[in-house]
């Protein structure tokens, strides 16, 4: 109660009725005066972002279903700790080799004249660049055909909601792409990592563009493509850390696409961390595939909560890689 009055400043906790009650003021009239002062600015805020109640209800029922989960993936991000570097001279050191540039202490009798090579002891403090992400999301026919049987599309869409929610003025630790892929293009941007949609009627874009190509869309496959495009891709942005993501709904084998393939890719370019969540399946596809592709690099989930715990895995390894 006390936690959605700080969300919503016109609500009127238990606290403000008691403190009415003494002070002889209707609290019942006040609260009308309150609902009507946030309806007012509701109003207002829709009028902002040229967004109507109808699609306000729309998004936020989006991001309602995940709500818990974009409050994970905020503190995940604030956390987030630079990519483990390379080793590096550790100087003023007790032991080691002799620092050429402390020989004048030496001599005077200065004990922390030495080097040695070792990480830094203090890595993740501060990332000269972002982290990289890219997140290519499936939005085939088939996302759309079988979402009566699982869902699948409709998860797909909240977790991109999650993703945008969450990482929502975490610009310095992490920027993202959202690429999509489909029979009919392997290469659909739905969010530029220069441009994030930064209030919620562009992020029900978004989500809005994603379902109506899948929708629409032809029949056909072109994973790979998009998976090699993207891994370029990523490879060629200047991060503290480069990861790709692809969501599949594992309907790989309808179109003869070798799952040795696409783990050819996720290991081909070292400079990128690539992972494959499988969030649909027909049978036990998604898990025949996830014992083909390298180990750690796969992930399959029917369960939306799931995702903050499986992005926390990622990040982490590869922060030890």
């Amino acid at each position: 109660l006390y936690k959605n009055s700080f969300k919503n400043p016109y609500s009127l906790t238990v606290f403000w009725q008691i403190n009415f009650a003494s002070s002889g003021i209707s609290f019942f009239k006040v609260q009308k005066a309150a609902r009507e002062m946030g309806k007012k600015a509701f109003k207002k805020r829709l009028e902002e972002i040229k967004m109507s109640e109808y699609d306000a209800g729309r998004y936020n029922s989006f991001v309602q279903s995940v709500s818990k989960q974009i409050a994970s993936l905020k503190q995940l991000a604030a956390g987030l700790e630079a990519k483990q570097g390379d080793r590096v001279w550790l100087k003023n050191q007790t032991d080691g080799e002799l620092d050429d540039a402390k020989l004048v202490e030496g001599l005077t009798g200065e004990r922390n004249v030495y080097k040695r090579r070792g990480m830094p002891e203090e890595k993740g403090l501060n990332m000269a660049q972002p982290k990289h992400l890219t997140l290519l999301v499936d939005v085939s026919g088939s996302m759309y055909r079988f979402n009566g049987l699982d869902q699948r599309l409709q998860r797909e869409l909240e977790l991109m909601a999650m993703v945008m929610e969450g990482l929502q003025g975490s610009e310095s630790r992490v920027r993202y792409d959202i690429i999509g892929h489909s029979g009919e293009n392997p290469h659909i941007s739905f969010v530029n990592r220069d441009l994030p949609p930064d209030n919620e009627k562009k992020r029900l874009d978004v989500l809005e563009e994603m379902h109506a190509h899948s929708q629409f869309c032809w029949s056909g496959d072109h994973t790979v493509d998009a998976l090699s495009q993207a891994v370029k891709h990523a490879a060629s942005v200047k991060a503290d850390d480069r990861i790709v993501i692809a969501f599949s709904d594992a309907n790989l084998k309808r179109y003869f696409i070798n799952p040795k393939k696409i783990g050819s890719l996720m290991t081909k370019d070292p400079s990128v961390s690539v992972f494959i969540i499988f969030i649909g399946s027909l049978g036990d596809e998604a898990e025949q595939l996830k014992r083909v592709l390298p180990a750690g690099k796969s992930f399959v989930t029917m369960d939306t909560k799931e995702m903050p715990t499986i992005l926390q895995q990622i990040f982490t390894s590869t922060m030890i890689q």
